[in-house]
């Protein structure tokens, strides 16, 4: 087969894939209106990004531009808690916590990558279940959800989603921590508190990733490897533990004159904002122990790698 062929049996195969992601996500079984909010806000991107040529952007600068047009978005905490008992893939562009802003900023930015226009709600949701969801794919239950961003980056790198550049920057590793947020305080979540059968199932993946090997870049470190970090790599700040790896996440963002800023949402400021100088940030709060940067990569790779782990 010619590399021309081989070109277009791979798109071909792409472009099934999303619309197998966009036929077969959870979102089926739960109302549009329920899942997404926010239509005005995702037309209104598209408009930007159709004006503004976004698409032919690289990744991290793409995920920037999202992230700057959500600038100003009201924070707000639990919006992934639609339903009592079914997992579906959401999105709110209403009101962002720090994890579902870069998730919605990356996925919109892939979302531009894998169509080339007549972009849908649906469309951006199938990209947030490709990054969401462990292997790619909502079973409808709870426990499919990467719940920290811990294994967020081990599931996602194993599928080509992205790359964990944290201990090639002299990442060194987080000893003596153990996760236990989830299964300890279990009512707090909706979903858990209305099947709490699922909280052992819980337990047992918090000590499953607990159990690997987890680095971090130590903060003093930081300003000798910032300018390795590029726009749109995904910060991860670590915390002091025990309990514990992360205590927050947003985006690089690198001003004119080069300087690198934490793009996130402020729980402290109650909106998406982009905040000092990463270094600077990372001394604002004692408990913050420093980082981890991950660097997202297109949606084609792994789309495909979705695809096959969904056949075995």
């Amino acid at each position: 087969m010619s590399a021309l062929m081989r070109s277009v049996v791979l798109f071909a195969r792409l472009f099934l894939a999303l619309g197998l992601l966009v036929d077969a996500h959870g979102a089926v079984d739960l109302p549009l209106s329920k899942v997404f909010k926010g239509e005005s806000q995702f037309n209104r991107l598209v408009r930007i990004a159709e004006q503004d040529g976004w698409r032919s952007l690289p990744l991290g600068e793409r995920t920037v531009a999202v992230g700057q047009a959500l600038l100003g978005t009201p924070y707000a905490g639990f919006t992934l808690e639609i339903d009592n008992h079914t997992e579906s893939p959401s999105v709110n562009l209403n009101g962002v916590d720090c994890w579902t802003f870069f998730e919605i900023a990356l996925g919109f930015a892939r979302m531009l990558e894998v169509k080339t226009g007549n972009y849908t709600p649906q469309d951006l949701l199938a990209m947030i279940e490709l990054d969401r969801y462990r292997g790619g794919q909502c079973d409808g239950r709870y426990t499919s959800r990467l719940h920290y961003l811990e294994d967020w980056m081990y599931d996602n790198e194993r599928r080509g989603l992205v790359q964990n550049l944290t201990r090639s920057l002299g990442g060194v590793p987080m000893r003596g921590r153990y996760l236990n947020e989830m299964s300890k305080y279990w009512r707090t979540s909706r979903y858990l508190r209305s099947n709490p059968e699922l909280v052992p199932e819980m337990r047992q993946i918090e000590n499953r990733i607990a159990s690997r090997t987890i680095y971090h870049i130590p903060k003093s470190q930081v300003p000798g490897i910032e300018s390795k970090i590029r726009d749109g790599d995904v910060i991860c700040i670590t915390g002091r533990g025990p309990e514990g790896f992360t205590e927050h996440v947003g985006l690089a963002y690198r001003d004119r004159q080069g300087v690198v800023h934490f793009m996130h949402a402020s729980k402290d400021e109650r909106r998406v904002i982009i905040d000092v100088a990463l270094s600077r940030y990372l001394y604002r709060y004692r408990k913050f122990a420093g980082i981890m940067v991950v660097r997202p990569r297109e949606a084609s790779q792994s789309a495909m790698a979705a695809l096959v782990v969904s056949s075995r």
